[in-house]
């Protein structure tokens, strides 16, 4: 069964009811769930479907190819020797097929191509000289190695340029859609539970299909990641080797990323990371934007060149605070961490990054999903003439000339502002102001776990948002 994925079954099935053939791609990160939805959309059923091997050679691509080519009803032929004589007699399989939609399916395309197998001229000249010339041809191709697909495919100068006919960037679910994969699931958690899975785990299916009915989150979370025979204990290096080919640069980015909260400048993470500045840095952090690992922005009022990168994917900060210098004796290790400091200050920051990933939940609670808007974080650093540093969790600027300064705040219960935390907020908001030279009325929003407790203080809080707000139903991910 099918959770969410409502605009990209859409897509799917206007392709699959077009009048011509059609050429899509899905992509993402890994165990996001790309295979499972093409394959369960269509059923299981195809007129042909092939998946690419893992670290294999050309002979055995083709040998693999070949099989499932008479696996699917294909006459007993030798294995071709050339890409360019697998497709000519996938051709064959397909014109001579009954079936009066031709759905043909490859997964982890990307596997497909080896060194010297030229593997992506032939499918240019089997999508140009054969499927387009047909109308009854539905190609859909995925992979897990986005860069790959982003260079190969989206931005090839060759045969393929502008061939595809439509793309399918599959996301991480929300929490909205954790939630019914919770239920469908029958496992019994609380909201303030799935919070804090999302927070381990963020939005990715296939991590969550590992939680275990009967368990607290806690144990869970050992049964997963800390446990000796965990599933998940060694997903972070097969997570990054399965997406892309040479995955050293783009750990020593993330590992850079992972240090900073608010993110870094191109420039830091050069330096941080001991990388060398050239175009290749930039197609690195392009590929990690668009794996949903990191996301890219502008300091408030700043131009492009100023642009920020911030580490954003929940799996990778937990990785890095709690699994990279793990042991491995301790089994047990998330429960026994169940009230430490260490566990509480990893929290604050993962809550927040919930926060960035559900931003159209958080415009749709204010009441502005209409708005156009753009998000930031902001510091000050410590300074003699304008007294000391502060850091604001979330800027959200409006085009109706009114910023939201967001304080974040992840608790067990309501929270409580005193008076030493309001005199923290104030100067927040006038270091902002003073700082920045806005003209924008600034209104104070607090987004908590379950709200705040009433009283004065929390009068001055223009607006509040609760971790219930953030598991609406909202699919707007570019708010």
């Amino acid at each position: 069964m099918i959770i969410g994925r409502e605009k990209e079954l859409q897509t799917l099935q206007v392709a699959y009811d077009s009048d011509y053939s059609e050429f899509v791609v899905v992509y993402g990160r890994r165990r996001v769930g790309k295979t499972f939805l093409v394959r369960e959309k269509f059923n299981y059923q195809f007129t042909f479907q092939h998946a690419g091997l893992a670290n294999e050679g050309k002979r055995q691509q083709l040998t693999s190819f070949r099989d499932s080519l008479v696996k699917q009803g294909f006459r007993p032929a030798s294995v071709p020797a050339t890409w360019f004589e697998a497709f000519n007699l996938l051709e064959e399989f397909i014109a001579a097929s009954p079936d009066s939609r031709k759905v043909v399916f490859i997964d982890e395309m990307p596997w497909m191509e080896t060194p010297q197998s030229h593997f992506v001229p032939a499918l240019e000249h089997f999508w140009n000289g054969f499927a387009s010339a047909r109308k009854d041809v539905l190609l859909i191709v995925c992979g897990s190695a986005t860069s790959w697909i982003v260079k190969n495919v989206f931005n090839n100068h060759g045969g393929l340029h502008n061939r595809v006919t439509r793309r399918i960037h599959l996301h991480p679910f929300t929490l909205h859609e954790c939630e019914l994969l919770a239920q469908a699931r029958q496992l019994a958690l609380s909201r303030y539970d799935l919070l804090q899975c999302y927070m381990v785990m963020g939005g990715v299916p296939f991590y969550w299909n590992g939680l275990k009915k009967g368990l607290s989150v806690s144990q869970n979370i050992d049964t997963l990641f800390f446990a000796r025979d965990g599933e998940l204990r060694n997903e972070f290096n097969a997570l990054y080797a399965s997406l892309y080919t040479h995955p050293e640069t783009y750990v020593r980015v993330i590992s850079a990323l992972a240090a900073k909260r608010i993110g870094m400048t191109r420039n830091e993470i050069i330096e941080a990371g001991r990388l060398a500045s050239s175009g290749k840095l930039s197609v690195v952090l392009e590929n990690l934007e668009n794996c949903d690992f990191i996301r890219s922005y502008q300091g408030f009022g700043a131009s492009k060149k100023c642009t920020i990168y911030q580490l954003t994917d929940n799996f990778t900060l937990f990785y890095f605070k709690f699994m990279a210098n793990h042991d491995g004796e301790d089994e047990h290790f998330w429960s026994h961490m169940e009230r430490s400091s260490q566990r509480a200050a990893w929290q604050g920051l993962a809550f927040e990054q919930v926060c960035f990933a559900h931003l159209s939940q958080i415009k749709q609670s204010l009441g502005i999903s209409g708005v156009m808007t753009k998000a930031y974080s902001w510091r000050a650093l410590d300074d003699e003439e304008r007294g000391p540093g502060t850091q604001i969790d979330l800027l959200i600027e409006r085009a109706d000339k009114v910023i939201n300064l967001c304080e974040i705040k992840f608790a067990a219960q309501e929270y409580l502002i005193d008076k030493a935390y309001d005199m923290k907020l104030r100067w927040k908001r006038a270091r902002f102001v003073n700082d920045t030279g806005t003209r924008a009325s600034v209104h104070l929003t607090f987004i908590s776990t379950f709200g705040l407790v009433p009283n004065g203080y929390a009068n001055e809080v223009q607006s509040q948002v609760t971790a219930d707000d953030l598991f609406l139903p909202t699919r707007d991910r570019f708010a």
